[in-house]
């Protein structure tokens, strides 16, 4: 008896579940500065570096103070030659406290992503 049937099924399977995982693809933040609860002097910039390209108009962060109250950024842009980092401009002085960055991005192949994550100031 041949193992040919068997072997086929299980090279289409596979084949089939390398291939859904790229439809479903997204753009997934993978590294932060300031890191994901990390703990920094006052930073200058964000930079958000994410698993895919980012479409840079439907993409951009929110910082809350402790006090809930919106801490003031400059226009967001992309890392010059990288459509994965997205760099935020800081401006003023952040006060000691935990601060949250809640982020959206839209990949360059139309998926969108949100999440949350926090760093404090020292």
């Amino acid at each position: 008896m041949s193992d040919l049937p068997y072997t086929s099924a299980a090279l289409a399977a596979i084949v089939s579940f390398g291939l859904s995982g790229q439809a479903l693809a997204h753009a997934h933040l993978k590294s932060a500065v300031p890191a994901v609860n990390g703990v920094v002097s006052t930073p200058s910039e964000l930079d958000l570096t994410f698993s895919e390209g980012l479409n840079l108009k439907f993409s951009g962060v929110k910082v809350s103070r402790p006090d809930k109250a919106a801490v003031p950024t400059g226009d967001a842009r992309l890392k010059t030659g990288d459509d994965t980092t997205l760099i935020v401009p800081v401006t003023g002085n952040l006060e000691p406290g935990v601060y949250t960055v809640d982020w959206r991005a839209l990949s360059s192949d139309g998926h969108k992503t949100k999440g949350s994550y926090t760093f404090t100031v020292k």
